[in-house]
């Protein structure tokens, strides 16, 4: 039995293990960017949820079109109630009917009566209702694909974004690292310059301190990686993500890419379909008064505990006694139907009034942030031709004065100034080309074109 219940336990062991190295080898170290995009747009809760409405909005075209069908409804019931009745007319409303004619008198003896009946009710010529509601649900299928690609194409935006900002955490986490082991070995030179009398003690001190700051700028900058790998992981839907080491960001730059249209922008298209669903509402509302057409035909029978002269044989009407048919058409006009909705017609044209100034709106913001996004471009290019020449210069004052140092011809307060220089000239180098390739996927985000970007991507 012992032996029995540890194989079980290994085995339950050896299937969680199993199923972790699953998960971890979900995404694997030779991800690229775009199996990345793959995978959020598989994985993401948000837009599998717009995939369903997509499907939902889609079947409300067949639900549109499946009011052609007709409606056949079998009934059959049995009631036990007195037979009082009395002749004219009624308001159906709060009032169950009887039926026969007026009776003599009060009998509040109860009889059982039953019936059944097969009611068949079609409306074959609705006058453009049906086809107004299926143009409604067209045009929703139109706005739940646009709602779904907007979401689509944004969340591919920030995944790249992400992955972007994981890059530069990664450089600058070297960067950091680099200053550290700097600082650390000026403290031990520091340390043989102060026990040879070359150095006052204080630099030891003082070196100890700077040793201090750049741990803690090297945790500050492992912060942000972590802080960095948490969003894209978060984009992602998954908790495994490889080690990222792709440095090609920071050694090239985009090459000239073709001018792409601010139309293809799917907040563009997001905004029209809400203009075109406006519209087919309009559509349904204006059709509401028109008449419709409808045909029907029962087949039914009757029984009832009292005979055609009103003799009360009460049990009798659980038996069917007369059985009927009937069939007609019935046209109905709506008369006064177009007064009524006169003013809601007029609201939905207000509304689509509004939702055609939100697309002018959202046209001129497209607009406007594809020109600044062609002068952010233009100025980070700028910004780079300049950046490696202030860390050239920074690196070599930084070197010449350790020298100097080292030598006891120059003080501690330079040396660390041209460190902080230095420090700052790697980071702002690093952060140049990042700028370059931010202010890219800027341009592909406006024009609705990632391509724009991936096509730069090696």
């Amino acid at each position: 039995m012992h032996k029995f219940l540890l194989r079980l336990l290994q085995c339950f062991i050896g299937l969680l293990v199993s199923m972790q190295s699953g998960f971890s080898q979900e995404i694997s170290a030779g991800t690229t960017l775009k199996e990345l995009l793959q995978l959020a747009a598989t994985n993401y809760p948000l837009l599998k949820s717009k995939a369903w409405e997509v499907k939902a909005a889609q079947k409300g075209i067949s639900a549109g079109k499946s009011t052609l069908i007709p409606s056949l409804d079998a009934s059959y019931q049995v009631n036990y109630a007195t037979y009082n009745n009395i002749t004219g007319m009624a308001y159906p409303q709060f009032l169950i009917p009887v039926s026969g004619p007026p009776s003599a008198g009060n009998n509040y003896s109860g009889v059982f009566g039953s019936a059944t009946s097969l009611l068949l009710n079609w409306q074959p010529v609705t006058f453009g209702q049906r086809q107004s509601q299926v143009d409604l649900a067209r045009a929703g299928v139109q706005y739940a694909q646009a709602d779904a690609q907007n979401e689509l194409f944004q969340h591919k935006i920030r995944v790249v974004n992400a992955y972007l900002d994981i890059l530069m955490a990664l450089e600058l986490e070297k960067v950091y690292q680099e200053n550290l082991a700097r600082t650390e070995a000026n403290l031990s030179v520091a340390k043989t310059l102060v026990i040879n009398g070359i150095k006052p003690g204080v630099d030891t001190a003082l070196l100890k301190s700077e040793v201090s700051r750049a741990k803690v700028d090297l945790l500050n900058s492992r912060k942000y990686k972590e802080q960095t790998t948490i969003t894209l992981s978060g984009l992602l839907a998954t908790d495994s993500l490889p080690f990222f080491a792709d440095t090609s960001y920071f050694a090239s730059v985009p090459s000239a890419y073709a001018i792409s249209d601010t139309a293809k922008n799917p907040l563009l298209s997001l905004y029209s379909s809400t203009i075109e669903l406006g519209k087919a509402r309009k559509k349904v509302l204006s059709k509401t008064a028109m008449p419709t057409l409808g045909l029907w035909g029962t087949a039914y029978a009757r029984g009832s505990g009292i005979d055609n002269i009103g003799n009360v044989k009460s049990t009798d009407g659980l038996a069917f006694q007369r059985y009927n048919y009937g069939a007609g058409l019935q046209l109905s006009i709506p008369i006064l139907q177009f007064a009524k909705i006169k003013p809601q017609v007029q609201q939905q044209d207000l509304l689509i009034r509004s939702n055609e100034e939100q697309l002018n709106e959202i046209a001129l913001q497209i607009r406007k942030q594809n020109e600044l996004a062609d002068t952010t471009l233009s100025t980070a290019l700028k910004v780079l031709q300049e950046s490696p020449l202030f860390y050239e210069s920074a690196s070599f004052s930084y070197k010449a004065l350790q020298s100097r140092y080292q030598s006891g011809l120059a003080n501690f307060a330079d040396l660390v100034q041209a460190q902080y220089a230095l420090v700052k000239a790697a980071a702002d180098n690093k952060t140049a080309f990042m700028a370059v390739w931010k202010a890219l996927l800027y341009k592909a985000a406006v024009n609705g074109d990632l391509d724009l970007f991936l096509k730069q991507v090696n």
